[in-house]
């Protein structure tokens, strides 16, 4: 069947249905939405070449037995046409739309407007359970949906869950629950429903993570303390100026008649420049304090041989300040 480009053809432009107004040096077509545009030839594809008036002609599916004519076209090669008039008893411009979906479809056609093929049998059952498959998963996600508006989820949908926790934590820039409910996928968005679905509360802290701040204390090996010759000034009566919840006390002050004694916990001894403590330790910047815990900066093993006083004898960098009047 030869078809032309003409005014009043039903075209396909992106996939989507379109009506040709007037044809020259560029074609003018209006879309659904009723825009019109001017495209090139190669833009657009013929469906029919009309006339078609409004889009309400090719709205209404004509009655037909698809698997009827998938069945006796087993074998066969036809045009889009063809198979049009086939499905639908004539070649009119809804019948050509509709063909258009079933090919979109793919359940028993399959192919372009210029290349036809009709499924084997194996084929369309796969089509037939693939469809079914996502029928399910749509209205399981449906329901899903409906679950987290009420707030009242159940253990299945944790796993779903997953990246709205790991948005609220800035590990992924969009979520999909988030979009089907219209909220923008941000991560302050993602923390409130969290919230409101009880899967984190109040103690939950996003903002480390957000900003890739370690979680955790070094694990690294500590070395042994050096064998080194150091001044005794255990004599000394000194004064700690931490609280007494500090677990990590590394200054303190003495008094030594007109002098004063600054101590600061010697870490060098035991982190060399450029070991892994002292490159771990750059990489953290320091210790974090957060309200719900500590994440210290060096291993804890470490501090407890050099915090001061928390062992017999600690080694330590004394600085004697002598005072005037």
């Amino acid at each position: 069947m030869s078809l032309h480009f003409r005014v009043g053809s039903l075209v396909l432009y992106r996939q989507q249905p379109a009506i040709i107004d007037a044809v020259g040096d560029k074609i003018t077509i209006r879309l659904e939405d009723g825009k019109s545009k001017k495209v090139r030839l190669k833009d657009i594809q013929l469906l029919h070449e009309g006339p078609v008036d409004d889009f309400g002609q090719i709205k209404d599916c004509p009655t037909a037995d698809i698997e009827e004519t998938w069945e006796m076209l087993q074998g066969e090669t036809v045009t889009f046409a063809e198979l049009a008039a086939l499905i639908y008893d004539d070649y009119t411009p809804a019948a050509a739309w509709h063909t258009w979906l079933l090919l979109c479809e793919a359940e028993y056609f399959a192919g372009s407007l210029d290349n036809i093929m009709i499924k084997s049998a194996s084929e369309v059952e796969e089509a037939r359970q693939l469809k079914e498959q996502k029928a399910v998963e749509r209205e399981a996600w449906q329901q899903y949906l409906q679950r987290v508006k009420a707030g009242k989820i159940i253990a299945s949908d944790l796993k779903q869950l997953q990246d709205l926790q790991r948005l609220a934590l800035k590990q992924v820039a969009n979520n999909r629950t988030l979009r089907a409910l219209n909220i923008e996928s941000t991560p302050e968005n993602a923390h409130k429903l969290l919230l409101k679905l009880g899967l984190w509360n109040n103690c939950c802290n996003p903002y480390p993570a957000r900003y890739g701040c370690a979680l955790t204390d070094s694990q690294l090996a500590v070395p042994v303390l050096p064998d080194e010759e150091r001044r005794d000034l255990t004599s000394l009566r000194t004064f700690a100026i931490d609280d007494d919840s500090c677990h990590d006390p590394d200054d303190a002050v003495s008094l030594d008649g007109e002098s004063i004694w600054v101590h600061v916990a010697d870490v060098a001894t035991l982190v060399r420049p450029d070991s892994e403590l002292d490159l771990e330790a750059r990489s953290r910047g320091s210790s974090l304090y957060l309200p719900e815990k500590v994440v210290n900066m060096l291993p804890p093993a470490l501090t407890y041989i050099l915090g001061l006083a928390l062992q017999k004898v600690s080694p330590a960098l004394s600085f004697k300040l002598h005072c005037n009047e």
